[in-house]
């Protein structure tokens, strides 16, 4: 499946096929977690996360996830960044585009998220937004097959 370099925003946008993916992906990870194997997939890489909205799971699981794979999160909210603070997320999304190989934003706003992904270069994940919350849908998708 042609995961690679794909935004994230609506689980819709994914086929049933890349779904199934995903998830095989994820049991093969937490097995390799469980079993204490390496699993560096994500060495020398970094994900900027956008957090618009406080979060407590999204942000440990998605920190603790990238770390666990070898990458380095970066944390972001509105009080320490120019995000949603004078800068527009176009702006954002190319800057950021220059220094990580992804971005996830968990915000208020759907369309932040549809405009921060036509100007970023690199993937976009979305978080959570008042519309849609694809992650928490794969997550569910991977409790009901467990």
């Amino acid at each position: 499946m042609g995961l690679k370099n794909k935004d994230l925003i609506s689980i819709h946008d994914l086929s049933v096929g890349e779904v199934a993916t995903i998830l095989d992906v994820a049991t093969k990870l937490k097995r390799k977690q469980k079993n204490g194997e390496e699993h560096e997939y994500l060495k020398g890489k970094t994900l900027a996360m956008i957090f618009s909205k406080a979060s407590t799971r999204t942000r440990v699981s998605f920190e603790t996830g990238f770390h666990q794979l070898g990458g380095h999160p970066i944390y972001l909210n509105d009080s320490t960044s120019q995000v949603g603070r004078g800068e527009p997320v176009r702006d954002t999304a190319r800057v950021l585009s220059r220094f990580v190989d992804g971005i996830m934003i968990r915000t208020f706003s759907h369309d932040s998220v549809i405009e921060m992904a036509k100007y970023a270069t690199v993937p976009v994940i979305n978080g959570l937004t008042d519309l849609l919350h694809p992650c928490q849908a794969l997550t569910d998708l991977f409790t009901i097959q467990e």
